[in-house]
C-alpha cells in the first residue's frame, strides 16, 4: 500500500458560504468586469456590482415562488450566462442546486426530479420544459417550471420585486461550510445516476486551493475563460466558482460547434476541456492541412512539438530542436494559437484520460494542457499538474490537503476536504464508497515517490481475457482516437481469447478524406474498404505499441453508425457508456470472434 500526502494551504472557515464572495466583490470591485454576457454576435461587459443586482432579483423570485432553505431546485440548461446567476441565486434563498444536463431524456429528467425532490425546475427552451412536462406526473413535489426562453426568468423577478433586500440577505447568511449547496448526479456510465451531496465547504475548498495553487491562470493579467463544458457537470461549475473567487473574467457558450469562432471573439487566457475536445481542435488541424496539400509539413511540425515537450521534462531540447522548433512555431504554431484567440496559454483537462502524446503536442505548441483527475463525489479535482510541477502520463499530484492512498488491490482510495457528505438518500452506496472519511474511488492506479498520480482504468472495467491477462481498454481506445479518421473506439476483450475493438468514424474527417482522393463513397461504403481499413489499421499498430502482445488489439470492425450523445453511447462529458454499446453492438461483437 503506498500513500502520499500534500501538507494543506487552504483551511475551509468555519463560517460563511459561496454567496459570500458575490457581496464581497460587488462592495469592493463594483466597477469591475466580471462577465462577458454573449449577446447576437458580440459579448456585453457585466461588472460586479451589476451581477449582484441579477443575482439578488432573482434570489427573491424564488423566494416569492416559495423556495425555501435546503428545498431543491433543478436547473436544466446549456451553458449561459443565466446558468451562473440562477446557480448564486439559489445559494442566496438558501436553496440547493440540483444540476439536470440539457441532453437528458425524459426517463433521466423523471429520475433525477424525483429523487431529488425538486420543487422547482428552470428549463432553458420550450423543448427542455416540454420534456419535463412529459416526466412531470406523480412528481408531488414539482410545484412549478419556469421556462428561460418564454420569459419566464423575467416573470419571477417582476413577481419578487416588492421583496426587501434585507429579507434576501438574512436568507444567504443562513448557510454555512456544512450546508448543502448542490446535489449533482453523476453521468450513469455504470448504471442508473446517483446524486453526490456537495456542500459549501467542499465547493469552497476546491475554489480556494485551485486559485491559489494555479496563480499563473487565476491570478494573471486580464485573466479570462470561456466555459463552454455544461456547467451540470462538476468540473465546469467548480471553475466557474473559483472565478468568481479570483475575480477571472468569465464568458459563457454553450455552442461546440462554434467554439473556434467564440475563441477568437473572446480572446480567453485558459480555457478546460474534456480531451475530446482537445482531439477534435488537432484533427480539425489536421484534416485543414492534408486538404490543403500541407499533411507533411503538419506532421513534423507534430513531431517536433512532441519532441520538444518531451525534451523540457529532460535536460532540455539540443540546439538543433530549438531551431525546428522556432521554424515550425511561425509556420504552424502561431496559427494555431491565433485559431484558439490569440491569448490562450493554458489548458486544463479534466472528465477523462487525457493522451501523453496529444498532452505533448499542444504544450510544444505553446498551449499547456493541465491533466488533473477527480470524480463529482470529490467535488472535481484531486490531483492536478502544475504548470511548474509536471510529469507526462500522469494525473499530477494531490491537492494540498488531500492524501491519495494506493489500496492492495490497487484501487486509488482519497481524503480531504473536497470529498462528499455521502449520496442523496442512499445510505447502502455511501457506506460502501466512504469508510473512516476515505473514499474508494473505483479507479486503479499507482502513485510514484514524487507523489504523481496514475490512473490505468476503472477497477470495473479492467477486462479479463479467457486466458486470464487483465486489460485497460483506456490505454489503448486513446492511442486508436488519436487517428483523425477514428471518432471514438471501444475494446471488448472480457471472457475472450483475445482483445478486439469496435470503432466508428469521423464523418466530417471522411468527408475530408474522401475528397483528398476525388472519391465519393458513404461511410457503409467505407466499412470493408482496403484503403480505410490501412488506415485504421496504422492507428490500431500504434496504439498495440503501447501495451504488451498479450493486450494488443487482434481485430477490429468499423460501425457506419456515429456514437454520440444523442444516441446514448456517450455520456454529456464524452465518455463511453459500455454497458450500453455492447448490449446494442452485442451481434458486432459477436462477429468479431467467429
Amino acid at each position: 500500500m503506498r500513500e502520499y500526502a500534500a501538507s494543506p494551504t487552504f483551511v475551509v472557515p468555519k463560517a460563511g458560504n459561496l454567496t459570500d464572495d458575490v457581496v464581497r466583490n460587488a462592495e469592493r470591485y463594483g466597477d469591475l468586469v466580471g462577465f462577458r454576457r454573449r449577446v447576437g454576435p458580440g459579448w456585453r461587459d457585466v461588472t460586479w456590482a451589476e451581477f449582484l443586482v441579477d443575482v439578488t432579483a432573482t434570489a427573491k423570485g424564488l423566494i416569492g415562488a416559495g423556495v425555501a432553505c435546503g428545498q431543491r431546485v433543478a436547473l436544466m440548461s446549456r451553458t449561459r450566462y443565466e446558468w451562473t446567476v440562477l446557480d448564486y441565486a439559489i445559494w442566496f434563498t438558501g436553496a440547493v442546486t440540483v444540476p439536470i444536463y440539457a441532453t437528458s431524456s425524459t426517463e433521466q429528467v423523471r429520475w433525477v426530479l424525483e429523487s431529488s425532490q425538486a420543487v422547482l425546475v428552470v428549463a432553458e427552451t420550450a423543448e427542455h420544459a416540454a420534456r419535463i412536462d412529459d416526466a412531470r406526473s406523480g412528481l408531488a413535489d414539482l410545484r412549478r417550471v419556469v421556462c428561460l426562453e418564454g420569459g419566464g426568468l423575467a416573470e419571477l423577478v417582476r413577481a419578487g420585486s416588492g421583496l426587501a433586500d434585507a429579507t434576501v440577505q438574512d436568507r444567504r447568511r443562513e448557510a454555512t461550510p456544512d450546508t448543502l449547496a448542490t446535489v449533482v448526479y453523476t453521468s450513469g456510465t455504470t448504471g442508473r445516476p446517483r446524486g453526490c451531496c456537495l456542500t459549501h465547504g467542499n465547493v469552497m475548498f476546491q475554489g480556494g486551493v485551485a486559485t491559489s495553487l494555479l496563480p499563473e491562470l487565476f491570478d494573471a493579467d486580464a485573466a479570462s475563460t470561456l466555459l463552454f463544458l455544461p456547467l451540470a457537470h462538476v468540473f465546469a461549475r467548480v471553475v466557474g466558482v473559483a472565478c468568481v473567487q479570483a475575480r477571472v473574467r468569465v464568458g459563457h457558450t454553450a455552442e461546440i460547434t462554434d467554439l473556434l469562432d467564440d475563441l477568437r471573439s473572446f480572446s480567453p487566457t485558459f480555457v478546460l476541456a474534456v480531451p475530446r475536445v482537445f482531439e477534435t481542435v488537432f484533427n480539425t488541424a489536421s484534416r485543414r492541412a492534408a486538404t490543403n496539400g500541407k499533411a507533411r509539413l503538419f506532421g513534423a511540425a507534430v513531431s517536433t512539438a512532441v519532441a520538444y515537450s518531451r525534451a523540457s521534462d529532460g535536460s532540455g531540447p539540443g540546439l538543433l530542436l530549438r531551431g525546428r522548433h522556432r521554424v515550425f512555431d511561425r509556420l504552424v504554431y502561431a496559427k494555431l494559437r491565433t485559431a484558439l484567440g490569440g491569448r490562450l496559454r493554458w489548458a486544463v483537462s479534466g472528465g477523462a484520460p487525457f493522451g501523453e502524446r496529444l498532452a505533448h503536442f499542444y504544450r510544444g505548441a505553446g498551449v499547456a494542457v493541465l491533466e488533473g483527475y477527480g470524480l463529482t463525489e470529490t467535488t472535481a479535482a484531486v490531483t492536478v499538474n502544475l504548470p511548474r510541477i509536471q510529469r507526462g502520463g500522469s494525473v499530477g499530484r494531490p491537492l494540498p490537503g488531500t492524501t491519495v492512498r494506493v489500496a492492495d488491490d490497487g484501487e486509488l482510495v482519497m481524503r480531504g476536504s473536497q470529498v462528499f457528505a455521502g449520496y442523496w438518500r442512499d445510505e447502502q452506496s455511501t457506506a460502501e464508497c466512504l469508510v473512516d472519511g476515505w473514499f474508494f474511488t473505483g479507479d486503479v492506479g499507482e502513485v510514484d515517490d514524487d507523489g504523481f498520480v496514475r490512473v490505468t482504468g476503472r477497477k470495473k472495467e479492467v477486462l479479463v481475457t479467457a486466458g486470464g491477462k487483465n486489460v485497460a481498454p483506456g490505454v489503448l481506445e486513446d492511442r486508436v482516437r488519436a487517428s483523425p479518421l477514428v471518432g471514438q473506439c471501444m475494446v471488448v476483450s472480457e471472457s475472450r481469447p483475445f482483445v478486439a475493438a469496435l470503432i466508428t468514424l469521423d464523418s466530417r474527417a471522411v468527408t475530408a478524406w474522401l475528397a483528398a482522393r476525388r472519391r465519393t463513397a458513404t461511410i457503409a461504403d467505407l466499412v470493408h474498404d482496403p484503403q480505410m481499413l490501412a488506415e485504421v489499421q496504422r492507428a490500431v499498430d500504434d496504439a498495440n505499441a503501447s501495451v504488451s502482445r498479450a493486450e494488443a488489439i487482434r481485430t477490429f470492425a468499423i460501425l457506419t453508425a456515429e456514437w454520440s450523445e444523442e444516441t446514448g453511447e456517450l455520456t454529456p462529458t464524452l465518455e463511453l457508456r459500455r454497458s450500453l454499446v455492447a448490449a446494442k453492438f452485442a451481434a458486432d461483437v459477436e462477429a468479431l470472434y467467429l
